[in-house]
């Protein structure tokens, strides 16, 4: 998504999570985006294209498939928690709503019938 000036509008779902894949890369010896290459390959059997990795090894992304991930986490002995950290506000409790007198009020009601369809 772009704004009218076409500047790309901040992902409110990204934001506040840093992408560390470079710094858990050097932690283990892998420096450049061809050493992590091969790693992919040899340890995991995923074979991406230079830029690709270039990509993930520069820039934070928008989205990662889950299958990348892990090879990742394999390719580098980690875990995901060491590829995404989420920033303190991020990971913050999410405030409850709050009646008179400080007490959290309840869930509003429902209608019967009303629950929504699992996605397909």
């Amino acid at each position: 998504m772009t704004t009218s000036a076409g500047s790309p509008l901040p992902d409110p779902v990204s934001e506040g999570v840093e992408w560390r894949l470079r710094m858990a890369a050097a932690e283990r010896g892998v420096w450049t985006g061809t050493q992590l290459r091969r790693l992919l390959a040899e340890k995991s059997g995923l074979d991406l294209s230079p830029a690709s990795v270039s990509a993930l090894f520069t820039k934070q992304p928008s989205q990662v498939k889950l299958s990348t991930l892990a090879a990742l986490c394999m390719a580098l002995n980690c875990v995901p928690g060491d590829l995404l950290v989420l920033s303190p506000a991020a990971s913050g409790p999410v405030p409850a709503r709050v009646v008179s007198g400080g007490r959290p009020s309840p869930a509003p009601p429902r209608a019967a019938g009303t629950r929504s369809l699992p996605p397909l």
